[in-house]
């Protein structure tokens, strides 16, 4: 039935002209990433998309995209691409699924889906991009591709797709467009907002893309700051001991990425503590199976040149009786995204990749640029006049809050507005803010772990819907 119609709009088309044959095209292939009832969905009112878009033709590299036109009044709200880190983690399998999305899969006999009350396609037509290729459903044809991945790559296929996806959807074109993201998205969102406006200035009005800041939550953002950062927060946060501590205080200079045999020594103890809690989340459950009787505290892999990404332990039933935040929701992620039935209803696995969907991809294991610091591009950003917030859940071991804090310090911008609580709707604080003179604004967001959306749902829909209407968070109880 579908390519019966297709077939009737090209051919009404053709015979109105080139243009209309081109806009008819267009419009058929965003027909066919229409995606109806998913399995196990609630009924919702908007519209939502699914399906890839090529970013290099001659390599038959298409990244997976999964899109969501906002709850009410589309047409007059901004647009917003989510994108997670790792390197090599999936923006659905985290932000969609378990943060932020309109849709979080249930642990269920049959596949399950709840809305998320939180969702942020409330406050804007809401993009989510799983990249680069390797990552969930997106993927190349050139197998070598995936041993040369990095920050420059990514960037650049990840500006090919927006312009793509915005000749599919060219009615989005002239919405306000803002990026965000998270973790290792601290180098992702800032070095696509850098392509963009730098393509931007020789652009086409069909390749111009109407940028207009980014949002980055418990961001890498320097090397030294970070790393400085992990220790001094696991110290302060008791997580540490003082001779752990001092020793590596004393064997490391984090100012060189070259460590010695002693500092690596004593950092491997210090992440051996986080097999026994969450790093990621300092303060609550881990998930707990019943077939083994093992914890699957989110572990650590390696990706050569890059930081250890972030992946989760899955399988078994969960033990603990839970209330909001689920320690296991990763698992009925991943068993949802498995399912053929799923796949078919997002247009996902066309190609019939040879490997099962998970969070952090397994076969990226070398990346070959990633620089120390991402301080210039924030400079950068702020001096051409783009928003600019940095958010960060200050329950968080892997990306802490100090570590925040010790980027921005060198950045050098003076404060206009230091150290203010923020409120919640029930007259509670949500964190504190700090403005700097040229655009940026620091956010933290009491409670909350590495993922904010998921720890604290509600006070992240309120960043949201601030930060794309450029209005500073609530300084009083109301």
């Amino acid at each position: 039935m579908y390519y019966v119609l297709v077939l009737t709009i090209l051919g009404f088309a053709a015979a109105l002209g080139p243009t209309s044959v081109a806009s008819s095209t267009i419009a058929a292939e965003r027909e066919a990433d229409r995606v109806g009832r998913l399995p196990g969905q609630p009924p919702v009112s908007f519209k939502q998309y699914a399906g890839y878009v090529t970013v290099n033709q001659t390599h038959g590299r298409a990244l997976f995209y999964w899109f969501f036109e906002a709850t009410k009044q589309p047409h007059k709200k901004p647009l917003l691409l989510w994108l997670n880190g790792g390197p090599g983690c999936s923006s659905l399998g985290y932000g969609q699924s378990e943060e932020l999305g309109p849709f979080f899969p249930q642990n269920s006999t049959y596949p399950k889906l709840i809305f998320n009350n939180n969702t942020w396609n409330k406050a804007a037509n809401l993009l989510f991009l799983e990249s680069p290729v390797g990552v969930g459903f997106s993927y190349t044809n050139t197998s070598s591709d995936i041993n040369q991945l990095g920050d420059s790559i990514t960037a650049e296929d990840s500006y090919n797709f927006l312009v793509g996806w915005f000749k599919r959807f060219p009615h989005f074109k002239s919405h306000e467009f803002y990026i965000a993201g998270e973790s290792y998205a601290g180098h992702y969102v800032p070095q696509l907002a850098e392509k963009i406006i730098d393509k931007n200035k020789h652009a086409s009005k069909d390749s111009f893309i109407n940028l207009k800041g980014i949002l980055i939550g418990n961001a890498v953002l320097d090397h030294e700051a970070d790393q400085k950062g992990l220790i001094d927060y696991a110290w302060t946060h008791a997580v540490i001991s003082d001779k752990l501590y001092y020793e590596i205080k004393r064997e490391c200079d984090f100012s060189t990425t070259n460590t010695s045999a002693a500092c690596d020594n004593a950092v491997n103890k210090y992440y051996s503590v986080y097999n026994l809690i969450d790093m990621y989340s300092l303060y609550t459950p881990t998930c707990t199976l019943d077939d083994d009787d093992t914890s699957t505290t989110r572990k650590f892999t390696r990706v050569k040149g890059a930081i250890p990404r972030l992946i989760s332990g899955i399988g078994g039933r969960r033990k603990w009786p839970l209330a909001g935040y689920d320690p296991c929701a990763s698992y009925y992620t991943e068993a949802y995204f498995n399912r053929p039935d799923v796949q078919k209803s997002l247009h996902a696995n066309v190609t019939k990749i040879p490997y099962a969907w998970t969070h952090c991809s397994d076969v990226i294991q070398d990346w070959h640029d990633a620089p120390t610091t991402i301080l210039p591009i924030l400079k950068k950003l702020i001096a051409a006049g783009q928003r600019v917030w940095v958010f960060s859940g200050d329950t968080d071991g892997r990306v802490p809050v100090i570590g925040t804090r010790y980027s921005l310090r060198k950045l050098g911008l003076k404060i206009s507005r230091d150290w203010n609580p923020w409120y919640t709707d029930k007259e509670q604080v949500g964190g504190w803010t700090v403005e700097y003179k040229g655009g940026l604004t620091f956010v933290t967001i009491r409670g909350a772990g590495h993922e904010v959306p998921q720890f604290k749902p509600r006070q992240a829909l309120q960043l949201a819907n601030h930060f794309l209407k450029g209005i500073r968070l609530p300084t009083k109880p109301f």
